[in-house]
């Protein structure tokens, strides 16, 4: 419970953080008082932010299509070859977490190779959606938690740790990473088409197609 707590006290004000580096931005226009789903407008677009990590289910989902396997099963299979012994018994982010600490502990060319790869595959993955941001957005809309349901306008903020990306959180809190690329993006944002910024998606028990104007910012270290 207290480590919950813990992690619902640091997202919220990491993103409270995060929200002011934009509004900070001369050209972004707070949204006045309390709009529902929105937090500022851009180029007059309103936006609802939404900071998130890289998504554990679309990246293991692709990871299959191309014939990686899961995170978790690529890791079981090279500790195996490397003689790496980890606790079965435990929950499998608590496996995946032994797993990837003993091949950085080993630190020899094999283990390093296995840690290279892993990282390799990932970014392929990530790399396809940051060419191409609509497909990212369009999931993360049709993934969404029921109870949370929403069509608006949407700003995802993506932070990513390409070394190992359990460990992303870590880069909600740095300034000196996040600054420079969000408003880097607000700089740029009236190049970009709105017609191309617009997403379509569908979602279980709604008898409709949604299509709202949303992009997404990639913060990678």
């Amino acid at each position: 419970m207290q480590s919950y707590i813990l992690s619902s006290w640091y997202n919220h004000w990491s993103s409270i953080l995060i929200e002011h580096i934009f509004k900070s931005n001369l050209l972004v226009l707070p949204a006045i008082g309390q709009i529902k789903s929105v937090d500022f407008f851009i180029n007059n677009i309103p936006f609802d932010l939404k900071v998130t990590y890289f998504p554990k289910a679309y990246l293991n989902l692709k990871r299959k299509e191309k014939g990686f396997g899961t995170e978790l099963n690529f890791l079981k299979s090279e500790a195996k070859i490397l003689g790496i012994v980890y606790n079965k018994e435990s929950a499998n982010e608590d496996i995946r977490y032994e797993i990837m600490e003993k091949l950085k502990d080993r630190n020899t060319p094999e283990s390093n190779l296995v840690l290279q790869k892993l990282k390799n595959q990932n970014l392929s993955i990530v790399n396809e959606v940051r060419h191409k941001p609509a497909i990212l957005a369009k999931w993360l809309y049709e993934n969404q938690g029921r109870q949370r349901f929403g069509a608006e306008n949407r700003l995802y903020l993506v932070v990513i740790d390409t070394e190992d990306f359990s460990q992303s959180w870590k880069l909600k809190r740095n300034l000196e990473l996040l600054e420079p690329s969000i408003n880097r993006f607000i700089e740029e944002f009236h190049l970009k088409k709105t017609e191309d910024l617009c997403v379509e998606f569908e979602f279980p028990e709604k008898r409709q197609k949604f299509t709202p104007i949303s992009d997404v910012i990639f913060i990678l270290k």
